[in-house]
């Protein structure tokens, strides 16, 4: 683990250096504290921080409350050593946001006990980050695709439509839906429905825009959202999608399954005062009438744009 130490002390920062990467730490060391502070904002500081309390350029204590006000994550485990031995002023120091204390001189079991106490925090951290990642993401996602969820990709929608009606752009919103997909699951099975969900998803997923979204709407039913986009490009972008999932065979444990959809568009903005409820509704007449010309063809809501 990489560890920072902050001592102006040259024969004390030799000592620590010495220390520490007899005990396997990669060491970082600086002369004061603005040099202390610079290494703790760059990426992929150390987590493991010790920090002389007077230095020059800024004290330690003074770091600690910069790191707890502007670093909040990842947690950085902060040391102080300090020659003072007055309950106030460690008190402050605790209170500015200092982990722990070590009392000059100081004893290498004693250093060596407090930094193993520093990195099970770090541990216990990282393993609590990673927990509210994956619920985060859990929350967010649907569970087999892997897209936005309908309460996620919703809420994209009504964000990207505000947005267009103070910018003055469009939005068009596709809904696709998965042609014949009951006969899919009553031929093949569920699981192989599910992998043909799975997989279509991907493919969708692999032509968006870096800042479009696309959510999983409900059973087969999926909700694109295209920023920035009017009739011409909404059509355009569409088209290549259905063409895509209709060109590949999906590949699942029962054989290859032949699968296509249908699309329907309907365009928010540049007058067209739609709120989301409606863009909806408009995308689903659209998509409607795709499925009852044929299937695997994309129409266009009729108050779109001309």
């Amino acid at each position: 683990m990489r560890i920072l130490v902050a001592e102006d002390d040259p024969s004390l920062r030799r000592l620590l250096e010495e220390i520490l990467a007899r005990w396997g730490y990669d060491v970082v060391s600086v002369t004061n504290g603005s040099e202390a502070w610079q290494v703790l904002q760059s990426e992929d500081a150390p987590r493991l921080a010790v920090l002389d309390w007077m230095m020059p350029g800024m004290d330690g204590v003074e770091i600690c409350r910069r790191v707890r006000k502007e670093l909040p994550e990842p947690y950085v485990y902060l040391l102080l050593l300090t020659a003072h031995h007055r309950e106030d002023g460690l008190v402050t120091a605790m209170e500015a946001g200092a982990d722990d204390f070590i009392v000059k001189p100081f004893k290498q079991d004693e250093l060596k006990v407090r930094l193993r106490a520093g990195r099970r925090i770090i541990e216990l951290q990282n393993e609590l980050l990673t927990a509210r990642e994956f619920l985060q993401d859990k929350a967010s996602h649907d569970s087999l695709t892997g897209l936005w969820n309908r309460e996620e990709i919703l809420g994209i929608l009504a964000h990207e439509l505000a947005r267009a009606e103070r910018e003055g752009h469009s939005v068009s919103a596709i809904m696709a839906d998965l042609d014949n997909f009951k006969l899919v699951n009553d031929t093949f099975g569920h699981m192989a429905g599910d992998m043909v969900l799975f997989t279509i998803a991907g493919k969708m997923h692999s032509l968006m825009r870096t800042y479009d979204s696309i959510g999983r709407y409900g059973g087969e039913e999926f909700l694109i959202i295209l920023p920035e986009c009017g009739k011409r490009c909404a059509m355009t972008f569409a088209d290549r999608l259905r063409s895509h999932v209709a060109g590949n065979d999906v590949d699942t444990p029962e054989g290859l399954i032949s699968v296509t959809i249908s699309l329907g568009i309907a365009i928010a903005g540049n007058g067209r005062g739609m709120n989301a409820d409606s863009l909806i509704r408009a995308a689903d007449k659209a998509l409607y009438e795709a499925k009852a010309k044929g299937r695997n063809r994309v129409e266009i809501f009729s108050d779109g744009e001309k």
